[in-house]
């Protein structure tokens, strides 16, 4: 414990003199909406790798990973196939570029100036400010429940404690005081899952022995008791059957849903325009892609894995004995890690948790000040103030939502990320490619895929995708079951992504393939001004 203490105390310490600096460095709203555009390319890096990835990334789909197996490991591939390569090079120079031309500042206004639309621009600030908020509190639920389970302190209190020191040197610093936390943040959190690796193998018998002893508890009577898991599992270290149910949750829900919607993630997309140049981005590629590998390629073979030791130690499989997939790391970690690596590694959880969740508020409080409120005085101080004002309103509802969530989700982590990243991507996807790449797709078509995809995805989630419906009820009050899908068939576990996404790009095509742009050729000069 006194470990802890003063490990925690040192870190607040750095993480303060951090803020502090972003607040020294922060003069301008452009300053604290996205650094100046003068951010330095490994901190641009490290601060989107650690925003990426966090406490819902280690705990939550760490201890999803716990429950079907290695075969969460594609995520880890189409995080950095999708989140860094693609991200990166055929979305983040671009983006990048056309930030400038437009003077954008944030995602909504990018959007909503490339398609000279003040609809598209304040919709997109709509859904950040109402729906990530349930994402926030995902990351934070993680956090809390680490705090909990290492120092033995209240949950609620973990989480007030937590939701406290994030808005500080938020509220303060701006993007720069976010993004230099982050870099620090990401170093830490490199560090610690490299030992936690190394360790758990060791602590196993070695690579091979440790994957032999997962894969043989699918023989052992006692285990197959035990499982729950839908049909289609065979094993922590296989692939489900083809298009099982299990396949269906995993591949669509977890693989395609994070892997797909990092793309059209605002607080994500933000970081490509803070630095002056593409060469900034190509330096930040390599750094991006081997940080991601790290800090979810061990989450999801420590997750697995736990279940040895759970067995071995317990008799018990690892949700069974940790009482819910949440819970599998923070106990996992509680018990089979010596203390001097819980003070080091409960930082780490902190750092995962406070890097995105500081990414998330400032995203929350630029679309309100920026996107949402009418500046027309440009007021300076008057727009800072209102951006503050819109964080400290999320971080009320963010606070609000991780003490209910727990109540009614099991794995309300994963389920939490996997919703907001299905819905940027069936609301945004199609248009910011057709943004950046598609001169004649005309503002019709870009708002009708946006609009269409943004409410299939809700309507399949109300009345189609149990993992939602169940807790939202409509679909059970109006019609007296959780899901509409017919019976026998796995529609009920097909992530929305799957269908909006489609939904949302077809109408764009569509609707593109019978309007016709409408922009000055000035207009769309000045947004491909130097893009080849």
């Amino acid at each position: 414990m006194v470990l802890k203490v003063v490990f925690t105390i040192v870190y607040l310490s750095i993480t303060g003199f951090l803020g502090y600096l972003g607040f020294k460095h922060t003069k301008s709203s452009k300053d604290y909406m996205i650094g100046g555009r003068e951010i330095h390319p490994m901190v641009m890096a490290l601060s989107y790798g650690a925003t990426f990835i966090s406490t819902s990334a280690i705990i939550g789909f760490g201890g999803t990973a716990a429950f079907f197996g290695m075969s969460l490991l594609w995520l880890t591939f189409m995080n950095i196939f999708f989140g860094i390569i693609i991200a990166f090079i055929f979305f983040g120079k671009r983006t990048r570029k056309m930030g400038h031309n437009l003077d954008a500042h944030t995602f909504p206004e990018f959007i909503g100036r490339r398609y000279q639309s003040k609809f598209i621009q304040k919709f997109a600030g709509s859904v950040i400010f109402l729906l990530m908020p349930i994402y926030t509190a995902a990351v934070m639920i993680g956090a809390a429940k680490f705090i909990e389970w290492s120092l033995g302190v209240n949950y609620n209190a973990a989480l007030l404690f937590f939701a406290i020191i994030v808005a500080i040197y938020v509220f303060f610093g701006g993007i720069k005081g976010v993004m230099y936390s982050d870099a620090f943040q990401g170093t830490l959190m490199f560090i610690g899952m490299g030992i936690l690796l190394f360790s758990v193998y060791n602590g196993l018998g070695g690579i091979s022995a440790a994957h032999q002893k997962l894969s043989d508890l699918m023989s052992n009577p006692t285990v197959l008791a035990q499982l729950k898991v839908p049909p289609g599992f065979e094993g922590w270290t296989s692939m489900p059957t083809l298009f099982s149910t299990t396949w269906w949750i995993v591949v669509s829900s977890i693989v395609m849903g994070v892997g797909i919607g990092v793309l059209a993630q605002p607080q994500l997309v933000v970081r490509f325009m803070t630095v002056k140049s593409n060469r900034e981005i190509n330096r930040a590629v390599p750094a991006g892609g081997i940080f991601i590998l790290m800090m979810t390629g061990v989450a999801f073979i420590v997750g697995p894995l736990s279940n040895v030791y759970f067995f071995e130690k317990y008799g018990e499989i690892a949700v069974i004995a940790a009482k819910g997939t949440d819970n599998v790391i923070p106990v996992f970690l509680q018990t089979y890690m010596p203390e001097w690596f819980m003070a080091v590694f409960f930082v780490v959880i902190v750092a995962a948790g406070m890097s995105t969740i500081s990414s998330q508020f400032h995203a929350i409080g630029t679309a309100v000040g920026r996107d949402l409120y009418s500046n027309k005085d440009g007021d300076e101080k008057k727009l800072m103030l209102v951006m503050r004002g819109g964080m400290l309103m999320a971080i009320l509802i963010t606070v609000l939502l991780a003490y209910i969530l727990p109540s009614i989700w099991d794995g309300a982590i994963a389920i939490s990320t996997g919703l907001f990243f299905g819905v940027c991507a069936a609301a945004f996807l199609p248009l910011y490619i057709g943004a950046l790449y598609f001169k004649k797709l005309s503002k019709v078509a870009a708002i009708s895929g946006m609009c269409g995809g943004f409410v299939t995805s809700v309507l399949w989630m109300t009345f189609i995708h149990t993992k939602e419906s169940e807790v939202l009820k409509v679909s059970a009050l109006l019609f007296g079951k959780n899901s509409l899908a017919p019976v026998g068939s796995n529609l009920a576990v097909v992530d929305p992504i799957i269908i909006s996404l489609a939904v949302s790009v077809l109408i764009t095509i569509i609707v593109a393939l019978t309007t016709k742009s409408k922009f000055e050729a000035k207009h769309i000069a000045t947004c491909f001004n130097g893009i080849k």
